[in-house]
C-alpha cells in the first residue's frame, strides 16, 4: 500500500462518508463482523479512522497515513506506521488480521498476503472485505479510473473473488468462507441491506481464509 496514503488530504470527509451512507456502512460492518473472530488478538491492516476496528473490538492497527493514524488513535486504538507489504510486527503475533477495502490500494498484493500469513498464528485467519470488480459497484468504480489522474479511483485496482482466492492460496491460506452485501447501487441504498453467504451477487464481498 502507498507509503503516502491518498486519504491524507481528506481524512474528515472520508470518515464523514460513513455517516452519510449509514446503511452501506452498517451492511459492510455486519458482513465483516460475521467472519471476524470474537476472541483473540486482532490486527487491522489499513485501519483508516478505525470505523471497523472500534466496533469489532480490534485494538491494534497499521496505517501509512499520519492523519488517519491520528484519527484512529483518538478513538483509543493502538496504531503504528507501516504498510501491508512490510508489516512492523513479529512472526505469528496475531490470532487474526483484517483488511477492509485496502486490497484495491496495494502496491504488491502478493507481498501483502505473505506478510499477513507471517504475522498470523497457526490456526488463525485473515479476513478481507473488498469490492467485487464484476459487480455493479465494481464496474461503476472501474469506469471512473480515468476521470481524474489524481483521484482515488485512478490508483485503485479491483479484483474478482476468484482472483482473491488465487492470491490467498499462493500465500498458503486455505478453507475459504464468503459473505456478501450491497445488492443495489451505492447511492440508492437508503434502507437496511441484507447480508448473505457466498459471492457473485453483492458488490461488497468478505472472505475469511485460514492459516492451517
Amino acid at each position: 500500500m502507498p507509503k503516502t496514503d491518498p486519504y491524507d488530504d481528506w481524512v474528515q470527509s472520508y470518515d464523514r462518508w460513513y455517516d452519510e451512507h449509514k446503511f452501506v456502512y452498517e451492511a459492510e460492518l455486519e458482513a465483516v463482523g460475521i467472519l471476524t473472530p470474537q476472541y483473540g488478538t486482532g490486527l487491522e491492516i489499513g485501519i483508516g479512522t478505525g470505523r471497523f476496528a472500534r466496533p469489532l473490538n480490534i485494538s491494534h492497527g497499521v496505517e501509512p497515513s499520519k492523519d488517519m493514524r491520528a484519527f484512529a488513535r483518538s478513538r483509543g486504538l493502538d496504531v503504528v506506521d507501516g504498510t501491508a507489504e512490510s508489516l512492523p510486527h513479529d512472526d505469528a503475533q496475531f490470532d487474526f488480521a483484517l483488511m477492509v477495502t485496502v486490497l484495491l490500494l496495494l502496491d504488491d498484493a502478493d507481498a501483502a498476503m505473505r506478510e499477513c500469513y507471517r504475522v498470523i498464528k497457526p490456526g488463525g485467519c485473515l479476513i478481507i472485505g473488498f469490492i467485487d470488480r464484476d459487480s455493479r459497484v465494481g464496474k461503476n468504480y472501474s469506469s471512473r479510473k480515468n476521470e481524474n489522474s489524481s483521484s482515488y479511483f485512478a490508483k485503485a485496482r479491483f479484483y474478482t473473488p476468484k482472483e482473491v482466492i488465487a492470491m490467498l492460496e499462493k500465500a498458503g491460506f486455505s478453507n475459504f468462507e464468503f459473505y456478501q452485501t450491497l445488492f443495489r447501487d451505492m447511492e440508492s441504498i437508503d434502507t437496511p441491506e441484507p447480508v448473505r453467504s457466498g459471492y457473485g451477487e453483492g458488490s461488497f464481498v468478505v472472505v475469511r481464509a485460514k492459516k492451517e
